[in-house]
């Protein structure tokens, strides 16, 4: 395969791009922040970030077709958070080991995710509280997980090639 070729060649994670802007989209949806309370802040932005693509690849890890492309999604992911942070000022040194962390953060959302998305809402709310920054931590983390359990359902009613085409929002 020539030079040009390789260039040219579509990569796997090409087909994801939609799906990983759907994600982005999802998690910057007004709701989030409005009426359940997450912090309109970095930390918040990116909490929400890592919940909807902790929901999203649950769904695709359901999928004998998507399961494998989860790893793709995650660069997409890796990308745009280094791209992110490094915009914002973070120096060359310091960028590993911020997206190392974001990478365990996003590990950990979708372990606890996997094991309570079972529960209650009221069990997932406890769980949203310790993994979600939020602006109000009294009232609004029930909401968050009434709404989160609902992108859940709304995932799991969807086609892969819904998934795929981004069609996870509201």
């Amino acid at each position: 395969m020539s030079f040009l070729q390789r260039l040219t060649r579509k990569q796997p994670r090409d087909q994801l791009r939609p799906l990983w802007h759907a994600v982005v989209g999802t998690s910057r949806e007004r709701e989030w922040y409005a009426d359940c309370g997450v912090a309109d802040t970095v930390e918040g932005r990116f909490d929400m970030i890592a919940l909807v693509l902790a929901l999203t690849m649950l769904r695709m890890e359901d999928s004998p077709a998507l399961a494998p492309k989860t790893g793709p999604l995650t660069e997409l992911f890796v990308a745009d958070m280094d791209r992110q942070l490094r915009d914002g000022g973070v120096g060359d040194l310091m960028v590993g080991k911020k997206i190392g962390r974001m990478m365990e953060a996003l590990g950990g959302r979708i372990g606890v995710l996997r094991e309570n998305l079972t529960g209650s809402d009221a069990a997932l709310a406890v769980i949203l509280k310790r993994n979600v920054t939020l602006a109000d931590e009294d009232k609004k983390p029930f909401a968050l997980a009434v709404r989160a359990r609902a992108l859940h359902d709304r995932l799991t009613g969807l086609t892969d090639a819904q998934v795929l085409a981004g069609e996870i929002g509201a």
